[in-house]
């Protein structure tokens, strides 16, 4: 097969979360356990760190992981979904899987795999793991995909855990509360590995103390350390929200350094000042345009859109527009809720089944006060709020990865550079 009929092969044979949702979403390590055994438990061959969270975990994977690429280490990096390639789910020092890889992996492995009926996101795994084992990487960073306690990327056995915080998400699969959320994300937690929790409420901080004191695992609370070394350093990503990722990460380093790693001070400002440079990051608080200014971000929940609306409301434009759209399984009505009402808004709809529909979306938008026009696709309502803007205008693009994948993936069509 060429690699884009691999692909569509893995698209159909294996449910993809991001376009079917819960269909393709399968509760247990079974199917993990046996590909891994059958794959030579490769995630044996290299040291990890394991990344859970309900918001920042991409960014604090991705930067832990330009960190130790500053720091010499050959680094793997694992994360979901991909925004405009399928191969950015894999990387090593920041250069995705080759296309061949990926074709050989399916060649040599699908008569194995095929009767099991994997999830796109047990198979991946397992290709991921073996990769970094075939590149002979020193250090994986692996990025939960849902949950934690059943993800299937929970079978490694981490240096160190990182929760990066909770909010209301996926509640039809890790519960209704933010206690049972925790409880879910918490299952990464390993005996006698230390543990960084990046935020936490009344809620959720007695679960993460309760699971780490069951394990016997060093907890540290990031919220409550300073690191005054690091009060004038460089950031690269420029939204509201890293400056929670970047205590997290930064609360991270002491116990690497501790497990063995060696990581300088010098390591630490590189890898936040170059982490898109070094591992490809995208969609996190991204500048595409300059007149008039045009920002994406793949905040898509209400913890995540909170502080997208909160830097909104600190730009200095003449109008504010807003390209949106979510998908079905969302708390649409609370993400509704935040937006500004002075804005102009861009309804429409991604490119994938889970997307709600344009026309259903501006009605709930109407319902809470927001004022703008449907357009059936991303494209089309980028191209109506840059016809429309003014230099001095400022253009937000988000509400859900989806959207910000299909404004990605039209970058040239949009002339965005």
């Amino acid at each position: 097969m060429t690699y884009s009929e691999t692909i569509k092969y893995l698209y159909e044979s294996a449910p993809l979360f991001q376009q079917v949702g819960a269909g393709a979403y399968k509760e247990g390590l079974t199917n993990t356990q046996l590909l891994d055994a059958h794959l030579g438990h490769p995630h044996h061959s290299f040291r990890t760190i394991h990344v859970a969270g309900t918001n920042g975990k991409g960014s604090c994977s991705h930067t832990l992981a330009a960190i130790l690429q500053s720091a010499g280490y050959k680094v793997g990096l694992y994360t979901s979904p991909h925004l405009v390639e399928f191969r950015e789910r894999i990387r090593v020092n920041g250069k995705p899987v080759s296309e061949a890889y990926v074709v050989d992996f399916v060649e040599r492995h699908r008569a194995f795999f095929e009767p099991l009926h994997p999830s796109f996101f047990e198979l991946t795994t397992g290709m991921a793991f073996r990769y970094f084992a075939d590149q002979q990487v020193d250090v994986a960073v692996i990025e939960v995909g849902l949950g934690g306690r059943l993800d299937c990327t929970n079978i490694i056995s981490p240096d160190l855990c990182v929760i990066t915080n909770i909010s209301f998400d996926h509640t039809q699969f890790l519960g209704g509360t933010l206690a049972a959320i925790a409880a879910e994300k918490a299952g990464i937690i390993k005996s006698h590995t230390p543990v960084v929790i990046g935020e936490t409420v009344d809620e959720t901080r007695p679960v993460f103390e309760a699971k780490a004191r069951e394990m016997e695992a060093p907890i540290c609370f990031a919220e409550a350390l300073k690191h005054p070394v690091y009060d004038d350093m460089e950031m690269e990503l420029k939204g509201f929200y890293q400056i929670k990722n970047r205590s997290t990460v930064l609360a991270a380093i002491p116990l690497l350094l501790q497990a063995g790693y060696r990581i300088s001070e010098a390591d630490v400002r590189r890898g936040f000042a170059e982490v898109v440079e070094l591992t490809g990051l995208q969609g996190r608080w991204q500048q595409l345009q300059t007149s008039p200014r045009l920002v994406c971000d793949t905040g898509h929940n209400v913890g995540g859109i909170s502080y997208v609306v909160e830097q909104l409301r600190k730009q200095s434009c003449s109008t504010l527009r807003i390209v949106v759209g979510m998908v079905n399984d969302k708390d649409i009505r609370g993400v509704l809720a935040l937006l500004p009402q002075e804005a102009i808004y861009y309804f429409t709809q991604a490119s994938v089944h889970r997307a709600l529909p344009v026309e259903e979306f501006a009605c709930l938008a109407a319902e809470a006060g927001l004022k703008g026009h449907c357009f059936p696709d991303v494209v089309s309502a980028v191209i109506a709020a840059q016809t429309e803007s003014l230099p001095e205008d400022f253009i937000f693009v988000g509400g859900s990865s989806y959207i910000v994948a299909d404004l990605l993936t039209n970058r040239d069509a949009l002339n965005l550079h």
